[in-house]
Formats: C-alpha cells, structure tokens, sequence
C-alpha cells in the first residue's frame, strides 16, 4: 500500500512536471520583435520627448510662482529669490527627467511592445527593425538633435521681426484695456455688506 502510495505521488509529480502551465510557453517572435522594435526608437528621439514634458512641468511652476514672487519679495529681493528659485527649478528638472526616465522601460512593455506586436506581422517588425538598424538611420538620429536646432534658429530667425511686431501690437491693445495706472488698493473688490 505504502508502495502504491509513493508510485501514485511519483506519477503525479511527474505530471505536473510535464504540464504546460508550469513550464514556459514558447515565447511569441512577435513579442521578440516588438520589443527589440522599440528598444531601437528609443534614441534622441525619445531624450527630446522627456526634455518637453520636463520643460512643460517647469513652465507649469513657473507660471505659478512668478506672479508670487512679484506680488511678495520686496524689489530688493528679488533678485536673490530669483536665483534661488531658479536653482531649485533646476533641481527638479533634474528630478523630473529622472523619474519620467525610469518609466521608460515599464510603458514601453506594457503599452508599446503589446502595440506593435498587435498591429504588425512578423516579418513587417523585422523590417521595421532592419530600418532602425541601417547605418542611414543611425546617423539621422545621431544628426536630428543639431539639424532641429538649426532649423529651429533660423526660423526664429526668420520670424523674429514679424513676431516683435504682432507683440508691439498687442501691447498697444492691452495698454488700452489695462492702462498705465495702478489700480486703487481694493479696487475692483465688491463691497462688503
């Protein structure tokens, strides 16, 4: 009976080392290739993208203390709490492309790779691939950062005259709405009643 005991176990033992929801399944090639997909994209490209959310976030602040620190430093002041805030403002730019950074990997597994692998056959990922591989590619990507900058500066360049003129413009404009005199304390305040 004992034997019997111990031979049953063994068999099941057995069986669940051949069952197919304990081992590993073949992995999907599209999966593979999907990920070495994005893996490849992730170049310049991608540093220039968590530079943008990085500088909206800090435009964000600044937009929000800047009236702040106008309306509540002393003119004396604000030089020095303009600096202040300007090296903290750096430091969490720091902060903040380093934690967007390190949920590169993370989204682009759960969003990207399942993205591509669902929307792409096998054979169009590897040519993907082959086209990110090619020694064309690498070099634009090596090349797109410095060829934007100069792009953009000579548009701005471009533009800059047209653009001082629309601004000129609007200040006219706005000094008609707002005016040139400072606003009586409380003014503009309803009431109390």
């Amino acid at each position: 009976m004992k034997k019997l005991i111990i031979t049953m176990a063994m068999a099941g033992l057995a069986s669940l080392a051949w069952s197919p929801a304990i081992h590993a399944q073949t992995p999907d090639p599209k999966i593979d290739w999907a990920k070495k997909v994005v893996a490849l994209q992730q170049g310049p490209e991608l540093d220039r993208l968590v530079a943008q959310i990085t500088g909206r976030s800090a435009q964000e602040l600044i937009a929000k203390w800047a009236p702040k620190l106008e309306a509540n430093v002393p003119k004396s002041s604000q030089k020095k709490a303009s600096e202040d805030l300007n090296a903290e403002l750096e430091k969490y730019s720091d902060d903040v492309s380093q934690l967007i950074g390190k949920q590169i990997s993370k989204t682009s597994a759960d969003v990207l790779v399942p993205a591509y692998a669902e929307r792409f056959t096998l054979e169009e990922l590897k040519q993907i691939a082959s086209f990110f591989e090619s020694p064309a590619i690498k070099k634009y990507q090596s090349t797109a950062p410095e060829l934007g900058s100069l792009f953009v500066q000579k548009l701005l360049d471009a533009s800059r005259a047209d653009v001082s003129a629309r601004a000129s413009q609007f200040d006219a404009v706005a000094l008609k709405i707002i005016g040139t005199t400072p606003a009586a304390a409380g003014a503009g305040k309803p009431a109390k009643k």
